[in-house]
């Protein structure tokens, strides 16, 4: 069996039902009105119920295989699986967070230091003069 089979079926058991509806139908235009509205509230109710069973599939696993399911299993594996994923990743952004705290404070720190223990103060480097200085100087 190939896996067009059921689609086969599905769309040979579409096409019979296609076929009756329309054979019980060429008759109604003899039946009484009220017979006729019967039929049609009947008809509407099928597809509705048809609609109703093929909304909701359910697939099952068996085994280690994923499954869906409406939930109404719930145990603490399933519960600790669900947010074991969110914990880490949540730890995962903290620490990172943290580390780059870190290296900006002693990029910073680095900074601070190479402008105090210069010779020069720190009141040059804000002079636009010394800027034009050191642009001239490096030509």
């Amino acid at each position: 069996m190939t896996t067009t089979d059921p689609l086969r079926a599905q769309r040979l058991a579409d096409q019979f039902g296609r076929a009756v509806a329309m054979r019980l139908s060429s008759g109604t235009d003899d039946l009484p009105y009220e017979a006729r509205e019967r039929l049609r509230a009947a008809r509407v109710r099928a597809l509705g119920i048809r609609k109703q069973e093929a909304a909701a599939p359910v697939v099952v696993g068996r085994g280690g295989a994923a499954s869906l399911g409406s939930g109404s299993e719930r145990s603490i594996f399933n519960l600790i699986a669900s947010v074991l994923p969110l914990l880490v990743l949540a730890g995962g952004l903290v620490l990172i967070h943290s580390v780059q705290s870190d290296r900006r404070a002693s990029e910073l720190a680095e900074v601070d230091t190479a402008l105090l223990t210069d010779d020069l103060p720190p009141a040059a480097y804000a002079d636009p003069g010394f800027v034009q200085y050191l642009k001239s100087g490096r030509e």
